[in-house]
Formats: C-alpha cells, structure tokens, sequence
C-alpha cells in the first residue's frame, strides 16, 4: 500500500496481529509490526499507536482467581464467619460483574448479599426495569424490593438477560442468601445491617462511598480497593477487569503509561519516528440506539505517552464560518485561506466562530475511535494507529 497522498485528512486503521499470551513480548510484537509499517510508509511523526488494555494485561499475566478474590474481601472488610455484604449500585453485566459478585458472594461465607441497584437504568445506561413498570409498584421510601417486580419487565432489552435474577441466582449457589433491591439512594442499604459494604460503581463510586460514610457506614470499599496491589494487581483495582477462564478474572493492566513510554522509546529506535502511544479501554460515547453509554471501564485510557496529555480537540466552526464568508462575498480559494488561517491560530477566534466545537480531551476522543475500530479485537487487530487527528 502506498504513502497516504496529501489530501487525506484523520485517518486510523487496525494493525493485525498474532496471538498474545502471558508472557508475550508485546513491545517487541508491536514494534515488529510497525517497522513493516515504517516501511511502507504507513507512518509518520505524531501518529498516535493505541493499543488495547486487554492484550496489555494478557501479556502481564494479570489474573486473579475468585478464592483470591473472595479472601481480599474478607480482609478488607475484616469479616469474621458468616457474613452480611452490601453492594452498591452495580452495572447490569455478565463480562463485567458477574464474576465479581460470584467472588462477593464467597467471601460471605453462607452469610447474606445485599444487592442494591439504581432505576431505571445503571450508571452506564443499562435498563434495570422496563419504563412504565415500576407505576404498578408502591414504594414511599423509594425501594422496591425484586420480588414485587414481574420478572418480565426486568429483561434486557438487548441480551434479554434478567440481570437481577441471574444476580440473584449467582448469590444462591454460592450458598448465600440473595436480596436483591431497587433504591436511588446509597444508605438504603444500611436498612439491612450489612457489616460491610463494597462501593461497586463505576463512575460515581466515592461520591457513593462518602454518602455511605456520611451515614454511619462502619466498612466501606470501593472496587478499585480490591486487587490493588501485589504482583497480580493494577491500579485500578477490580474496575476494568474481564471475565477469564476457569474462575479468573483479568485485571485491566497495570502501570499502563510506562507500558506505552517504552513502547514509544522501542518504536523511535526502530522507525526514527517520534509517535505517541495510549493503551485504551472502552470508548466514551453513548449508543444511539439503546442508550447505553459504552464506557463500562473507570477511564477511556489507561495509559499515553507525554505528547498527548493537557490537549484537546476543538476548533473554528468550519460549516459556520464557510457560510458567514460566503455570504461576504469571498471565493472558495479565499474561504480555504481564511479557514486554515484560522486553523493556525491567526485569527482571534470569537465565541460565535467556535459555537458547536465542544473541547474533548484528544486522548479520550483518540480512544474513543480506536476502540470503533478494534472493537472487541475481534478483527484480530489490538493495536489501531491513528493518523492527523492534531
């Protein structure tokens, strides 16, 4: 394939690549790949090389089994025997949480868990409960116990998955008793006398832990609190992570930006081209369809090279002030001089001119569009490069 001619604007394409297992080195792949890229002359100075968090952890060996799971609960939450667990606000997922709650569950010992979910929707729009459901159900205090829903009204509209009993069902082989509950407020759970509780969203949990707290809560994590920290671990704790093989969980990868700085380093040395790199998670945009906002992962990134922080993607409202110098009376030649004028910042750029360019940070937009791209790798293509996006 030829060099990219000069009249193609923001370009990315998916990069194949082979199996990566734990131990892989993925540096090394990725730099391999790349080279033949170089070659081509598929690369440039400020190409952005985003890779997926999951091969990251995959090649970090970054699982954690349920036991050990289970047993960091236990210590955390310093439970003794058999054990109440709050868990608050958790997303409607079987990749997600299920394996997460199936852990909760263990380390109650054939104690009790107490599920509390937000309605009608999770945090990241998930529906809880069909709209119009809940107009048949009283409830003064604002909770709705599961039991007096209809089941049907509790199907996902897409997976046709009823979350809350599949939740409910997971709590129960564990040997546990199941209460599962519908509430908008996070101290609803206190009504149970849990003797601790796990903060389980993802986006809003210290606001979640510091209600629970302001309420008297004694024990309160949140899942960024669990798998933190030794040599399976990541920051982020059990925020990120993915269902794995026999009763694993993949952890999302740890220390991500040094990840992508000595892949930019490897990559420099290999094509003499400065590139910046980011290790990217779910996209930040909201489903048209469903509305279910995609971004089940704590950020959009989890980690980039210097080159990319503090920047953001905004600029003249092109379609706007295309027709304002119409109507002036300018040529298309003198349009396109104005617009990249302005594009160079030498212009004042006034409020009106940039009305409708919203700035988004360029590391989650960049992410965004890479995770389109690979989606779940199922192309076979973790590593997406992204061309003259700034």
């Amino acid at each position: 394939m030829p060099k990219l001619p000069d009249y193609i604007g923001p370009v990315a394409f998916g990069v194949k690549m082979g199996v990566i297992l734990p131990g892989t080195d993925l540096v090394g792949e990725i730099t391999a790949v790349l080279e033949k890229a170089a070659a081509d002359e598929l690369l440039s100075h400020h190409d952005v090389v985003c890779v997926t968090e999951s091969v990251v952890a995959r090649s970090q060996n970054n699982y954690v089994t349920l036991d050990a799971v289970a047993a960091e609960i236990r210590a955390k939450l310093q439970l003794a025997g058999a054990a109440r667990i709050g868990v608050v606000f958790p997303i409607l997922s079987r990749n997600r949480f299920a394996l997460i709650l199936q852990a909760i569950a263990r380390a109650a010992e054939a104690g009790e868990v107490i599920v509390q979910l937000s309605y009608p929707c999770d945090e990241v729009g998930n529906p809880v409960v069909a709209p119009g459901a809940l107009e048949a159900v009283r409830c003064d205090d604002g909770t709705i116990a599961y039991e007096a829903l209809d089941p049907a009204c509790c199907l996902h509209p897409i997976t046709r998955v009823n979350y809350l009993e599949m939740y409910k069902n997971i709590i129960e082989k564990e040997g546990a008793k199941a209460t599962v509950l519908l509430c908008n407020d996070p101290q609803a759970v206190l009504a149970y006398r849990p003797d601790g509780v796990i903060a389980a969203d993802v986006h809003g949990r210290e606001e979640t832990r510091a209600k629970l707290v302001a309420a008297g809560a004694g024990k309160v994590i949140t899942l960024q609190e669990l798998c933190n920290e030794g040599e399976a671990a990541s920051e982020w704790g059990l925020l990120g992570s993915n269902m794995s093989a026999k009763d694993r969980l993949k952890l999302a990868p740890r220390n991500a930006g040094v990840f992508a700085k000595k892949l930019q380093a490897e990559l420099a040395r290999a094509t003499g081209l400065t590139l910046e790199v980011l290790v990217y998670g779910d996209g930040a945009y909201k489903d048209p369809s469903t509305g279910i906002y995609e971004l089940a992962d704590p950020m959009p990134v989890f980690g980039m090279t210097d080159g990319l922080g503090g920047r953001y993607r905004m600029g003249v409202k092109y379609k706007y002030l295309a027709d304002v110098c119409h109507a002036e009376g300018k040529t298309a030649a003198e349009i396109e001089a104005e617009l990249s004028a302005r594009n160079r910042g030498e212009y004042g750029e006034s409020d009106l001119i940039m009305e409708g360019t919203t700035p988004r940070r360029l590391e989650d937009v960049i992410a965004s569009l890479a995770d389109l791209v690979s989606g779940s790798a199922d192309a076979g293509t973790p590593v997406v490069v992204v061309k003259g996006i700034y």
